[in-house]
């Protein structure tokens, strides 16, 4: 499911949100949406700013966790330490947002580079390297190449999801989505 098949995710009182304002994600008219490029897998996903990696991730079908954290994981809480990220690349410092108090604490033996999936959130276009724990064996090489191709800029215009005339009526007039089931008094 890409970007513009979530905004079901969003609601307000009254029914679906169909497109947030830019205001709301902290994105102008204009500007292109952050691309985040998945070295290991070889993806560009796009995402809106201010969205949490880990979320991301989990949509678009990337492989986050190794088998301890497929196994078990604290759901996105930054307890259990198995959704970390390298972050090989920046499109300019401010891409990701700061590091937290919990990732400073789980995160004080590891690389200044590594981040909590479930503890950022993507302002910018940038350039992770799942499962940094893991060997691969051509990494320095697909650093580099992921690092050479320029990031693809994001839409700049919100995705716009058509209703149909008849799920309005009924977010309208819920009495019309009962049905009588029997003549019959109880």
């Amino acid at each position: 499911m890409g970007p513009g098949q979530a905004w079901g995710r969003f609601r307000r009182s009254g029914g679906y949100k169909t497109q947030p304002s830019a205001s709301e994600w902290g994105n102008s008219a204009g500007d292109p949406m952050p691309v985040i490029r998945f070295v290991r897998e070889g993806r560009d996903v796009e995402c809106y700013p201010g969205e949490n990696l880990r979320e991301v991730a989990l949509r678009e079908g990337i492989a986050l966790y190794g088998l301890k954290g497929q196994l078990g994981n604290c759901g996105g809480c930054g307890q259990c330490i198995t959704c970390f990220v390298d972050v090989v690349g920046e499109s300019s410092p401010g891409s990701l947002s700061n590091r937290t108090g919990v990732e400073d604490q789980k995160l004080r033996r590891r690389p200044q580079t590594w981040r909590l999936a479930c503890q950022t959130l993507v302002n910018q276009s940038v350039l992770v390297l799942t499962k940094p724990q893991t060997g691969l064996g051509d990494a320095d090489q697909k650093i580099a190449s992921a690092k050479a191709e320029p990031l693809p800029a994001g839409p700049t215009a919100w995705p716009v999801q058509e209703s149909s005339e008849e799920e309005e009526e009924q977010s309208d007039n819920p009495a019309a989505t009962q049905t009588a089931t029997s003549d019959e008094e109880p």
